[in-house]
């Protein structure tokens, strides 16, 4: 283990030294991120619940946590038990939980963490949960609701009220409130399901405590659904090139770079890089090619193989990169790509100020 840490830079090591390809992540760019999200929630007096999807790092989520997060959001039982054991203990689950041997796990997961909650939305999932669980350490459950991302989700305020229903009633379960992943400029849809469904569970004396709302694209248009008390968002600490496109961050905001070295020129209107499928992802999120060259716009990262990049220069002036030069690409999308290396690198833009096990990472359930 010793020889295979030392290759990994040490505090201080120039970024111009780094092997490639490798993401690096701004120090000051990340927590200038995680200050303004927590600043805006803070401003509408919305609880705040961080995605650990986009980092998978404890030490960013307690970075999160400290600047006043109520808790942490995971996608699996695994991911959760790597986050309870550094410590944390709110956390989220949104994902249908099934199987004896998921199950098993969040049982244990429950007896360690101080409030762990998940979602559901059919009366298998509640069932399994409800079978797994008793009186002496009951479970919180929401219910996942369809409100136009389509997704998982129960598809009516109707059946939203029933499946809660069914949660109260089992011994071993709590009712905890509803859950959403709406689409992107679906606030009016989101507010007119919950505000259904809350009228239907306060009509069969069903209290509706929470109400989470998730995503980074709508994070700063969350005040136009007033009845969510809680709002989850996770590629806001990175930030990528989706989300500028988007609008709600710049090219100054994005604190993931990917580091590629130039390591054949072919024709004077392609370049090749170091970085392919591997290392970039073929997550398109709607553009047409696979990053933006920060030091040439107006290249395009046209084909990925398994360890190149193949970058058209024609709609560039110049002569372009060097066989050699090391350019930085900001990541279509910056969730993807973390799960693809064991470390992340930090910097203060010019140097390397601390290397991390990206402890979540492959954790299949």
């Amino acid at each position: 283990m010793s020889e295979i840490a030392n290759i990994w830079p040490a505090p201080g090591t120039p970024l111009t030294q780094l092997l490639t390809p490798l993401p690096v992540i701004d120090e000051a760019r990340m927590a200038a991120n995680i200050a303004r999200a927590q600043a805006h929630m803070d401003s509408l007096g919305r609880a705040f619940r961080p995605h650990i999807k986009t980092h998978k790092l404890p030490q960013v989520a307690r970075a999160q946590v400290e600047a006043g997060a109520v808790g942490i959001n995971c996608q699996k039982v695994t991911e959760a038990e790597v986050f309870a054991e550094a410590g944390f203990d709110d956390i989220l689950i949104t994902y249908n939980i099934l199987g004896t041997a998921r199950l098993a796990r969040l049982k244990a997961l429950n007896t360690k963490v101080g409030h762990l909650s998940v979602t559901a939305d059919s009366s298998e999932v509640v069932a399994g949960l409800a079978a797994t669980f008793g009186a002496e350490e009951p479970l919180t459950v929401l219910v996942e609701c369809d409100t136009g991302g389509k997704r998982c989700g129960v598809q009516t305020p109707e059946a939203a009220a029933a499946l809660a229903g069914e949660i109260a009633a089992a011994e071993g379960l709590r009712f905890g409130g509803l859950m959403t992943y709406p689409a992107p400029g679906g606030a009016a849809a989101v507010e007119g399901f919950v505000t259904g469904a809350k009228a239907l569970l306060y009509a069969a004396g069903l209290d509706c405590p929470v109400v989470t709302v998730g995503g980074t694209p709508d994070f700063y248009a969350a005040g136009d659904i007033p009845s969510a008390t809680e709002h989850r968002a996770g590629t806001y600490v990175y930030n990528d090139r989706a989300m500028v496109r988007a609008g709600h961050a710049s090219l100054d905001d994005c604190a993931m770079h990917i580091l590629v070295t130039v390591v054949s020129r072919p024709t004077p209107d392609r370049a090749v890089i170091d970085a392919g499928s591997k290392a970039l992802t073929s997550d398109l999120l709607g553009f047409e090619d696979h990053g933006l060259v920060v030091e040439y716009p107006g290249a395009r990262i046209t084909g990925l193989s398994e360890e190149h990049g193949v970058v058209d220069l024609s709609g560039i002036a110049g002569d372009g990169p060097k066989v050699g030069d090391v350019l930085r690409i900001v990541p279509n999308h910056t969730c993807v790509v973390t799960n693809l290396f064991d470390r992340m690198v930090f910097h203060d833009g010019a140097a390397v100020t601390r290397v991390l096990e990206v402890a979540a990472r492959g954790t299949v359930w």
